[in-house]
């Protein structure tokens, strides 16, 4: 698989920037631990994955205190946004997993403890462990019956699941899976993004920049979106926003480009996050934000959401985010795959759309409707607080509460 990588490289910026950064992790490790240390070890396949892990990575370091944290991650999209995470010590790509990849890894991080999110499963990596009788779990863990541990030619990926001391799973029917395979130190203890996301509310989510532009209009966000999803704010916008209403666009994908095209297409008064100083915010309609890590603090000040990824094929985008701020929230018909969308679509707090028509009626009917809009986040927010406990449920496994 490395020969693959290094052969698409050139061609592809992302898996260049992965290639290069593997090349460089045993280096990093060397020059940052020692024998003598103690280490926790993290690892989450991407962005999403740290997310979900960061609430039970933060009371572990708390726990551990002389303890050194190794963060590692699969995918660039990960590792270049969060390489400077306060949580870790130590922040690398994981090598590839090959059994002397894995046995170098080990070597120089010996973890006392190793923390796998969701589902990145690394056969080598976990087997080594496993021999050296170091502890491993797996926390927010969701298994479907279609992957290949459940299957009869999983067996090698089905032995590396062996490896985790105890596995932490989202829902009862990955519990379940786990059993049929005969899998037995499994706890439902549901998804740790719920405690994730119930955080932001004890952080300071005010941006002045923000509260410029919306001068206590109502506020519609439209977080992580596509073209697909762009597509509907443009239309919608030019023929049938009213003034009174004020738009925030932070698109997934920010190349320079994208976001030109994006601005071009609207008739309204339009303002980048780049260009907003010495700019009038407060006078604009819609503002785009041409950057990341502000979606989460940005979605406080909606009152009423849309997350996107799921009017394409690319994937909801996090839910949960807007939710716990109380606010109804608009998707895509595209979530079959997402648990939470599901449940909040049934609770009547999130509202399913697959056109422009049912876009333009249901944005309409929650910006005149304060009432459903009030009852629709109320039902959002309590659907958070009832899942929460996640980490307690691991912090208990370890004596740690």
């Amino acid at each position: 698989m490395q020969f693959v990588l290094n052969c698409i490289a050139p061609l592809n910026h992302k898996i260049k920037l992965g290639v290069k950064g593997r090349s460089e992790t045993f280096d990093i490790l060397k020059n940052n631990l020692s024998t003598q240390d103690k280490t926790l070890w993290f690892h989450c396949a991407s962005l999403g994955e740290y997310e979900q892990g960061l609430p039970v990575f933060k009371e572990l370091k708390k726990k551990y205190t002389n303890h050194k944290v190794v963060l590692t991650f699969f995918s660039p999209s990960g590792y270049e946004i969060r390489k400077n995470s306060p949580i870790a010590d130590v922040v690398a790509y994981l090598p590839m997993d090959t059994k002397k990849n894995a046995k170098r890894f080990l070597n120089l991080v010996h973890p006392e403890l190793t923390v796998f999110v969701k589902y990145d499963i690394w056969p080598n990596y976990l087997n080594e462990l496993n021999k050296r009788q170091l502890r491993a779990l797996l926390i927010s863990a969701s298994f479907r019956p279609y992957q290949p541990y459940f299957k009869w030619h999983g067996l090698l990926l089905r032995k590396a699941l062996f490896a985790f001391e105890h596995i932490f799973t989202q829902n009862d029917s990955s519990k379940t899976l786990l059993e049929s395979i005969n899998y037995l130190n499994a706890t439902i203890s549901g998804d740790t993004r719920f405690d994730r996301v119930s955080d932001q509310l004890n952080q300071n989510n005010s941006l002045d920049f923000i509260e410029n532009f919306k001068q206590n209009k109502l506020c519609v966000v439209a977080g992580s979106t596509w073209p697909e999803d762009e597509a509907l704010f443009i239309n919608f916008i030019n023929s049938e926003a009213s003034k009174g209403t004020k738009f925030i666009i932070a698109p997934h994908n920010i190349k320079t480009s994208q976001i030109a095209s994006l601005q071009e297409k609207l008739t309204a008064d339009t303002v980048l996050y780049s260009q907003k100083e010495g700019h009038d915010c407060s006078k604009a309609q819609v503002f785009i934000i041409d950057t990341i890590g502000l979606l989460s603090k940005i979605y406080s000040y909606a009152d009423i959401a849309y997350v996107g990824g799921a009017m394409g094929q690319t994937g909801l985008h996090n839910t949960l985010e807007p939710a716990v701020f109380g606010v109804p929230i608009i998707i895509g018909s595209h979530h079959s795959k997402f648990p939470e969308a599901k449940a909040m679509i049934d609770n009547s707090g999130m509202f399913s759309i697959s056109n422009q028509q049912e876009f333009n009626s249901i944005l309409n009917d929650l910006i005149t409707n304060k009432q459903k809009r009030k009852t629709s986040g109320n039902h959002n927010s309590e659907y958070i607080l009832k899942n929460k406990g996640a980490v307690e449920h691991v912090l208990n496994y370890l004596h740690l509460q």
